[in-house]
């Protein structure tokens, strides 16, 4: 059963964000290609998804820039799959979604996997710092400023039909 959201009178970039990366599998697509990953049947083998399913990931995160297809075979043509700067640009997601994952979800169990920070030998715990002036950023420093006519999500990222029927 595929999910269907339409984003399309939204005007937001998390809504944006979720157009590309939010449908089911394709966080799990991206993290094994950061280790890794880069073609068809490794995924398959390691998700254990469908392979239409698996194929229309892929061909969205394409689409979207996020992974570029790079022949590997001529006979039969294959393709793997490598991160894009858009989709390597997608780390610190992935880092505060497992953060989050690790302390609300597993919390006292055993995650199976830990991320320690090579320069001071601790566990990761990952924070949101300003790019400016690296303080750490609480939901409290940050102020919203809406501007007037944003486009809509329809207006940037027309959906295309056939990719929605094979998801």
């Amino acid at each position: 059963m595929g999910r269907t959201a339409d984003y399309s009178r939204q005007s937001c970039s998390i809504a944006a964000t979720l157009e590309v990366i939010g449908d089911p599998w394709t966080l799990l697509v991206i993290r094994d290609a950061f280790n890794g990953v880069s073609r068809f049947e490794q995924w398959q083998e390691r998700l254990g998804v469908a392979r239409n399913v698996l194929a229309a990931r892929l061909k969205s995160l394409v689409q979207h820039g996020v992974l570029e297809p790079r022949l590997y075979s001529e006979r039969p043509p294959r393709n793997e799959y490598v991160l894009t700067a858009k989709g390597k640009d997608l780390y610190g997601v992935l880092v505060t979604l497992h953060g989050w994952g690790a302390k609300h979800v597993y919390g006292d169990a055993d995650a199976g996997i830990t991320m320690k920070h090579k320069t001071c030998g601790h566990e990761l715990n990952p924070r949101i710092a300003c790019g400016c002036c690296n303080e750490i950023v609480k939901p409290r420093d940050i102020q919203l400023n809406l501007t007037a006519n944003r486009p809509t999500l329809g207006e940037l990222m027309p959906r295309d039909a056939a990719a929605d029927e094979a998801a």
